[in-house]
């Protein structure tokens, strides 16, 4: 992204976010991504980088650990592993080691699953490949104390099995002797210790010439002297000649093991890389949970929706302080490219730019922001700045100047990728004359497609963003009783300065006020009491939607407790509808059986009976069995369920009277009827049933009364 001026980082404070960003990183190349923060420009990118920030950041809220240790910087040793003839210690070998298993760890984590869910994280280790070789390579030359093992080569394993003897064999002997002296009273306080690499004798000054040997050196108070035992000599000799064996063996393992592993130099450097990039993503979601921030939708486009937005810096103090923050809420689009704050002093119009202006820069920078997730943000090429004095004085520009100087930049070089920012434009100058160059300025940035954000106080460009195409006021919300500024941004209304009301709040004298008044064009005086006035009737109407929106949410309350109430009235019909017609099943199933019996006494009577007469009369038995029973048993079952506290009325059932329903032997209110469908309000439930199974019925205890 182009800027303009070289400061807006700082005049948007962009600068203190990559020094917060710098405060969570660990490694070096974190560190040094943090303050090289680019802000890109390509779609692909600032999504990408946005999606590895919320996926470390779901990590790390889900209570997870992603295995990826701190790292030195460890370049410089990088660079003498690919020097020819170079020779490195132990030591630095232990870190390649640690830097390759890191790099295990990583593809270890990312199992199949993990590999699906955070796609974006994976692609960063996905570049490079974990070669086993350097560890193991490694692991068989140096131990863990980051000393040469002593099964690194033939020669050292024979030169330290010589070491250990010839060290036992002097222990030996050193120990007889001070055995030996000791019992005589030569020994000083200090038994043994070493000298020029050779172990001696600390024997008082009086008693030297009584110890044969080779004297090393005395003691600070000429009382101790240090000789070399004459029986120790010879193997004190051996000793450091194999000392020295061992380190040149040691030295030629170091320096095969750096020149079989210089080839590797490349992926090793990838390897920190891989480390550092992860500790910059680290970073960066670290710094989002500090202000809870979120992943906003990127658009390839022109453009900008602010939901629920928060300055981050503001809100991080605030957070600490326990103070309120107002978020945000702008849109600028093709429709309306142009927002102009207009409002009293101090009431949060440059707050309102420069956190749209920061946030920008930080999406663009792959750094996640205090917005609704709805949010959504165009991707422009160049922002432009103007905020506060420019005057400069190593050019000797004037305020107004270095204004002018600005606008110029602005109208030359905006396009429809430009977002620029204008706190108080035109100020500097005559104010008629700066309003009239601030309308033209406006003007200019139109035709160019530009998207911005201008605050002001001129009511000339109040009046000409209400009527002009692309432009769309806006007005920070004031407190009129209070006379204290809401930090609350209205859109599609200027606002007025409150000038006079500040005035009187301050104790100025009402004479003053007043002759100030008269000095004030009228038609502007009656214009700003309008817009103060319209600002207190929108905050009166935003007053009473919110108490309507409340009363709504209150009666979609009450509409699903009613609708869980009906339901389970339903539920309930239901379940005694079920009842009823197992009871009736029942019935059918005794009916049936009862049946079965008589006719298999009828059967067995027929194959007995001997004269036409008793078979006539099993036939007629026959008849009323299948014929006559079941209509007898039907009007049986009806009375059956008839309660006892109704009667039936004997006449057609019509619109407003008791009906008992046949099906499920309850009581309702015929509502309505359409052909043989009826329809009966059981209680609260309306239920259509078959006009022919209803029989109207009065309450015998109503008729008594």
């Amino acid at each position: 992204m182009k800027l303009y001026p070289s400061s807006a980082t700082v005049q948007l404070e962009f600068d203190k976010v990559r020094n917060l960003l710098d405060e969570q990183t660990r490694t070096h190349f974190g560190k040094e991504r943090a303050a090289n923060l680019r802000i890109h420009t390509r779609k692909q990118f600032i999504e990408l980088e946005l999606r590895q920030s919320y996926q470390y950041l779901q990590i790390m809220s889900a209570g997870q650990t992603f295995q990826h240790d701190q790292v030195f910087n460890l370049s410089k040793e990088l660079k003498l592993l690919s020097i020819p003839g170079a020779v490195l210690g132990g030591d630095i070998f232990k870190l390649f080691r640690n830097l390759a298993e890191n790099i295990k760890s990583i593809f270890r984590w990312f199992d199949e699953e993990r590999t699906s869910n955070y796609s974006a994280l994976f692609q960063v280790v996905s570049q490079t490949r974990f070669e086993k070789s350097i560890p193991e390579e490694i692991d068989r030359i140096i131990g863990d104390d980051g000393r040469v093992v002593d099964t690194a080569s033939t020669d050292l394993s024979r030169i330290r099995m010589a070491l250990y003897r010839k060290r036992n064999e002097q222990r030996r002997t050193f120990d007889r002797m001070l055995s030996k002296l000791q019992k005589s009273g030569y020994i000083a306080d200090i038994e043994e210790s070493f000298l020029n690499g050779r172990r001696v004798l600390a024997i008082y000054a009086e008693h030297k010439r009584i110890v044969k040997g080779i004297l090393h050196g005395e003691s600070d108070t000429r009382r101790t002297s240090f000789i070399e035992p004459e029986e120790t000599i010879e193997v004190n000799n051996e000793i450091f000649s194999l000392e020295n064996d061992e380190r040149d063996e040691e030295y030629k393992i170091l320096r095969d093991l750096t020149a079989r592993l210089s080839y590797q130099s490349p992926l090793l450097k990838q390897y920190m890389e891989v480390l550092g990039e992860y500790d910059f993503i680290r970073a960066k979601a670290k710094l989002a949970q500090t202000m809870d921030a979120h992943i906003p939708h990127v658009e390839d486009s022109s453009g900008i929706k602010l939901i629920n937005a928060y300055h981050p810096l503001l809100l991080i103090y605030n957070k600490k302080s326990g103070k309120q923050v107002i978020p945000l809420d702008l849109t600028l689009d093709e429709k309306n490219r142009i927002l102009l704050i207009s409002g009293p002093n101090a009431g949060g119009k440059t707050v309102c730019l420069k956190t749209t202006g920061l946030l920008q820069m930080m999406v663009q920078s792959g750094l996640l922001v205090p917005v609704h997730p709805d949010s959504v943000f165009g991707i422009f090429k160049q922002l432009m700045i103007h905020i506060g004095d420019t005057q400069s004085i190593e050019f000797e520009l004037s305020t107004y100047s270095a204004h002018l100087k600005n606008m110029k930049y602005f109208m030359e070089d905006a396009n429809g990728r430009t977002m620029f920012f204008i706190d108080e434009l035109g100020s500097g100058s005559d104010p008629n004359l700066g309003g009239a160059f601030a309308e033209v300025f406006l003007e200019q940035l139109l035709k160019r497609h530009a998207y911005g954000i201008v605050t002001t106080h001129y009511l000339n460009l109040k009046v000409m963003a209400s009527k002009t195409s692309g432009i769309i006021n806006g007005a920070m919300a004031f407190d009129e009783k209070s006379l204290l500024p809401m930090y609350k941004l209205n859109l599609g209304k200027p606002g007025s300065s409150y000038t006079f009301a500040i005035a009187e709040r301050i104790g100025l004298s009402q004479e003053l006020i007043n002759r100030a008044k008269e000095l004030v064009d009228e038609n502007h005086f009656t214009l700003d009491k309008l817009l103060n006035r319209t600002e207190q009737d929108l905050r009166m109407i935003e007053g009473k939607e919110k108490d309507l929106q409340k009363m709504i949410k209150e009666n979609e309350v009450l509409r699903k407790s009613l609708n869980q109430q009906l339901e389970r009235e339903k539920h309930s019909q239901q379940v005694e509808l079920l009842k009823q017609q197992n009871l009736v099943s029942q019935e059918k199933l005794v009916y049936l059986k009862d049946m079965e019996r008589k006719l298999k006494q009828i059967v067995f009577d027929w194959r007995r009976s001997e004269s036409d007469q008793d078979k006539k009369q099993l036939m007629k038995n026959l008849q009323a069995l299948l014929f006559n029973q079941k209509e007898k048993q039907v009007t049986e079952r009806k009375k059956k369920k008839l309660d006892s506290r109704y009667m039936e009325t004997g006449n057609p059932p019509v619109p407003g009277d008791l009906v008992l329903m046949s099906q499920n032997n309850k009581i309702g209110v015929l509502a309505s009827m359409r052909g043989k469908k009826a329809v009966v309000n059981l209680g609260n439930m309306p239920l259509q049933v078959n006009f022919d199974d209803l029989v109207a019925v009065y309450l015998m205890f109503q008729l008594l009364v």
